[in-house]
């Protein structure tokens, strides 16, 4: 078992748990940024954070207790809206990739805003558990968030930077070229 629990030692994971704990700072303060800083910078974070979690070792649980979590649905829904005021008129894309899509003839309406969030939350719940220094704990909180990853927030995130790109290189609205 204690080999196991050295996989958090890892170089990879040291990487992915400061990229992670950028973009929940980032995230965080939405409120000092422009539209186009903002999105600038998203769109060279998210790779990287893809790229990151991408290259996590592979890692099983230890317990099969469930974690602690920190983002209460107040914590979402101030992170949520800041980054939709923020995005204001460009929050909202359409999106084809989405399970709902294949009952649908039409394209699903999805938000950047709470694209954003979903992964910080998960991001911010791992660092929450990872900072316990406790290994069981940090194994299993990155187990969980590696799992989530495959099955649910690196497809959201990949999706959400088509229709940030759009913004920053295809927009035609005012705030083009600042």
């Amino acid at each position: 078992m204690k080999q196991k629990s050295q996989v958090i030692f890892d170089k990879n994971v040291a990487e992915f748990v400061t990229v992670a704990a950028e973009y929940c700072l980032f995230v965080e303060n939405t409120g000092d940024k422009t539209r186009d800083q903002f999105i600038d910078t998203l769109l060279k974070v998210l790779p990287l954070l893809y790229v990151k979690a991408a290259l996590l070792p592979e890692v099983m649980p230890m317990s099969y207790e469930e974690l602690e979590t920190c983002v209460t649905e107040e914590d979402y829904a101030v992170i949520s809206q800041r980054i939709s005021k923020l995005m204001a008129d460009m929050d909202d894309y359409l999106d084809v990739f989405v399970e709902d899509m294949k009952y649908s003839d039409a394209p699903i309406r999805k938000c950047i805003s709470e694209d954003l969030t979903d992964i910080y939350q998960d991001l911010k719940n791992f660092i929450f558990s990872f900072k316990t220094g406790i290994n069981d704990t940090m194994n299993d909180a990155l187990a969980l968030c590696q799992e989530h990853f495959k099955d649910y927030w690196g497809q959201v995130l990949v999706n959400t930077m088509r229709p940030l790109h759009q913004i920053k290189y295809n927009s035609t609205d005012e705030n083009e070229g600042d």
